[in-house]
């Protein structure tokens, strides 16, 4: 559902992402990870055609980012880190916008509504001004707009910043239940994070790849934070282009 191949995006002389590449399937979770200035946030912003890469390529749901952008944005679900609301909007009027603007029918336009509150737990809220939502409802609401119209990829970008502990794992069961059928790529900063709900795991520092693996695979014994570490301070003693 994901395929990056080489990746790389440069603004003059300054290598922002240097041959990026890695892969999800359905049904997967991929927690894509990386410190500040690795290059994670320049790499969504890419697979989710909001900028064209200098080089390399990338598929989404079979889709070229460059040729077959439209379609990929109609199989993408985003979530970026500060949900897109409109505080003087009611949820379900949001939702009901949202839904037009993504291409829902509107004889489907109800039910994809309905579907998306009962499924992020909005259905108490459904009338209740954006603007008031305390901030795991505006992450709740942030994730039922990128899912209405029943995307096959869903990024998320640090959906848990800023969430209480009860907060928090609501969200991680909810993403949880977002990978059925689907294939979903979150981007987090919070290892933890990554060990519950993740199958899969891809590491970036400096604008490069440097861990692509399934979480079940990683050596006994040893934590994420420990392998996320090694992986950083080893690439970080290569030669290269620091990223952002």
């Amino acid at each position: 559902m994901i395929r990056v191949q080489h990746l790389s995006k440069t603004y003059g002389e300054f290598v922002a992402v240097s041959d990026v590449s890695f892969s999800a399937d359905k049904g997967e979770i991929v927690g894509f990870l990386g410190p500040n200035g690795a290059g994670k946030t320049t790499t969504i912003r890419m697979l989710s055609t909001y900028m064209p890469p200098t080089s390399g390529t990338a598929e989404i749901a079979g889709f070229d980012i460059v040729t077959q952008s439209e379609a990929v944005r109609r199989s993408i679900g985003y979530l970026p880190e500060n949900p897109p609301l409109y505080g003087e909007m009611r949820v379900v009027e949001y939702l009901q916008f949202v839904g037009t603007i993504k291409g829902v029918a509107s004889k489907r336009l109800p039910e994809a509504v309905e579907r998306v509150l009962e499924q992020c737990g909005l259905t108490d809220v459904r009338r209740k001004l954006c603007g008031h939502l305390s901030r795991g409802y505006r992450q709740r609401v942030g994730l039922a707009q990128a899912i209405i119209h029943n995307p096959s990829v869903v990024i998320l970008d640090e959906p848990t910043s800023g969430l209480d502990p009860k907060q928090i794992i609501q969200i991680r069961q909810l993403i949880a239940s977002l990978a059925e059928g689907r294939t979903v790529m979150l981007s987090t900063h919070i290892l933890p994070e990554v060990t519950m709900v993740c199958s899969k795991v891809v590491i970036v520092n400096k604008g490069r790849t440097v861990l692509e693996e399934q979480l079940s695979a990683l050596p006994a014994g040893r934590s994420l934070e420990e392998i996320f570490i090694e992986c950083v301070s080893r690439s970080a003693a290569d030669t290269g282009h620091v990223a952002v």
